[in-house]
């Protein structure tokens, strides 16, 4: 995945940077060794949707906040979304939880991205599907090439 998202980005004449680092998955964490805020780096969560088997949604958003499923799931018309469990995040990716980048390579995973994750930060931050390596994206460059359905999918605050 690491050498697939590298490509990509250099053929698309991408604005990015590869940073290799300790493996970790924690956003708090891994935005200290990056260097960036949390908000930037982009949190992917890959949900499974109740009525159709074998697809998914990959859920973007920035990494101080939480997804809501029920705006998951009303943004690509689906009666339901959950979280996909370990296993069958890894199937469907080729990466483990905490690795998964903010990109979908797969038709049976939709990529929805929270708009404020571009709105808030001129460069993105992920794990690029390791966990010891991350990426530091052009926001405009990451709209450009993954091309995601923009939907407020943020939990509110209480």
């Amino acid at each position: 995945m690491f050498q697939r998202l590298h490509g990509m980005l250099a053929d698309g004449d991408a604005r990015f940077r590869v940073m290799e680092h300790a493996a970790e998955g924690n956003s708090h964490k891994v935005a200290e060794i990056r260097g960036t805020e949390v908000g930037q780096g982009a949190k992917a969560m890959l949900c499974r949707l109740a009525d159709e088997a074998g697809q998914f949604v990959l859920a973007v958003l920035p990494g101080d906040e939480r997804v809501d499923f029920a705006k998951v799931a009303a943004a690509v018309g689906a009666r339901k979304v959950r979280l996909a469990v370990a296993v069958d995040a890894e199937a469907a990716t080729g990466c483990v939880i905490g690795a998964i980048p903010p990109f979908s390579f797969d038709p049976a995973i939709r990529l929805v991205v929270d708009p404020q994750l571009l709105a808030r930060y001129r460069e993105i931050a992920f794990n690029a599907g390791r966990l010891d390596a991350s990426m530091v994206l052009d926001s405009d460059d990451y709209l450009r090439l993954a091309k995601p359905l923009l939907a407020d999918i943020r939990k509110e605050s209480a």
